[in-house]
């Protein structure tokens, strides 16, 4: 059995496990706590250059924990507008605080409605309890 995973019902998910919250005219992005807790312990984040430009799938930046490094994939196309510079000395956070304090950049995007093409709460948990 799987252990329950939280997954917050206010936000859209992909399959590769990161998470998008529309805020006003900016969607947050981070990873799920499956993620985390499958990533282990997490000991280093690159995340992207404030004005970088992601099409939907592409590298974003990559999580390093003790166990592997991971890729993490722009879930809708935009322009970086924010990044998370807590992550730099304290990239615990994504494990401890996910869906919070671990959020890892806000994208301008290019298409607003594209949000709502991800997964949402309900059929991610399908995905991660299957």
């Amino acid at each position: 059995m799987v252990p329950a995973m939280l997954v917050p019902d206010d936000r859209r998910y992909t399959a590769d496990h990161e998470w998008a919250l529309r805020a006003q005219d900016v969607v947050r992005v981070g990873i799920t706590d499956y993620a985390q807790d499958a990533l282990g312990d997490i000991v280093y984040v690159d995340v992207p250059a404030v004005g970088a430009r992601f099409e939907v799938g592409s590298v974003l930046g990559e999580v390093e924990s003790t166990k592997s490094v991971s890729e993490i994939y722009a879930p809708i196309a935009g322009e970086v507008v924010a990044v998370n510079t807590a992550l730099a000395d304290s990239p615990e956070l994504l494990n401890t605080d996910p869906y919070g304090a671990g959020w890892i950049s806000e994208i301008a995007p290019a298409d607003a409605a594209a949000v709502d093409e991800l997964l949402d709460a309900a059929r991610y948990r399908a995905l991660v309890t299957e």
